[in-house]
């Protein structure tokens, strides 16, 4: 780990914005997911949520990038148990949808604790999704189509977002508390000390200023 990739990782971590996330609605196409993931790594959001009955969702080995190192993927068995775990922790859900009634992307304060619902690719958010988002937001459309790719208005709604959040100086500073902060970049930097640590059930080792590591109980723990 040099000293300007520690850098590197810790302003990236610097500008996340815990309060910006996204709600998958069973997207199964893993180019997908890797696209969101892209466009989530971007835009400094921290952990996306996913409604996956099978567990784990899949990415696209072609496009993740590293995107699926740099934000974390829970999931979720169904929209209802997604939504519960979101609005008990204070989120608003906005679901993307061009129901009637649905405001314009633009027209939404994207600053406050707020989770975007994308649905699956045919026919977006699921009934049980839409039942509980707080609102339907749409992106307007000129042409003859009536959606765009989910990846792609994952982008839009997602930058416009970041567009907001920056003329609000929530790119500024740091807004991860420290604890969460720490481990992120530590796990970031050394990914395999940290999974070695965690199957030990060992906390890991304090980092210098510039990355280098103070100690590792691996080696002390033998």
């Amino acid at each position: 780990m040099t000293p300007e990739r520690f850098a590197k990782l810790r302003r990236a971590l610097e500008r996340r914005q815990p309060d910006l996330t996204v709600l998958a609605d069973a997207v199964h196409k893993p180019h997908n997911v890797s696209a969101i993931l892209r466009t989530c790594d971007a835009v400094g959001i921290h952990r996306l949520h996913a409604v996956s009955p099978d567990g784990p969702i899949r990415r696209h080995h072609m496009m993740a990038g590293g995107s699926k190192r740099w934000v974390e993927v829970v999931t979720h068995a169904s929209a209802e148990d997604a939504a519960a775990t979101l609005r008990g922790d204070g989120w608003q859900l906005a679901a993307s949808h061009a129901e009637r009634g649905a405001r314009d992307y633009r027209d939404v304060d994207y600053t406050g604790k707020i989770a975007i619902i994308l649905g699956a690719e045919l026919y977006g958010p699921s009934e049980q999704a839409l039942s509980q988002a707080d609102f339907s937001i749409r992106i307007p459309m000129h042409g003859l189509v009536e959606s765009l790719n989910v990846s792609v208005a994952a982008a839009v709604i997602l930058f416009e977002a970041e567009r907001q959040r920056r003329e609000a100086g929530l790119y500024d500073q740091p807004r991860l508390d420290t604890q969460e902060f720490n481990r992120t970049l530590f796990e970031w930097a050394y990914p395999d000390i940290a999974r070695r640590c965690r199957a030990r059930n060992l906390p890991y080792p304090s980092l210098a200023d510039d990355g280098t590591l103070l100690g590792n109980p691996l080696v002390d723990d033998g």
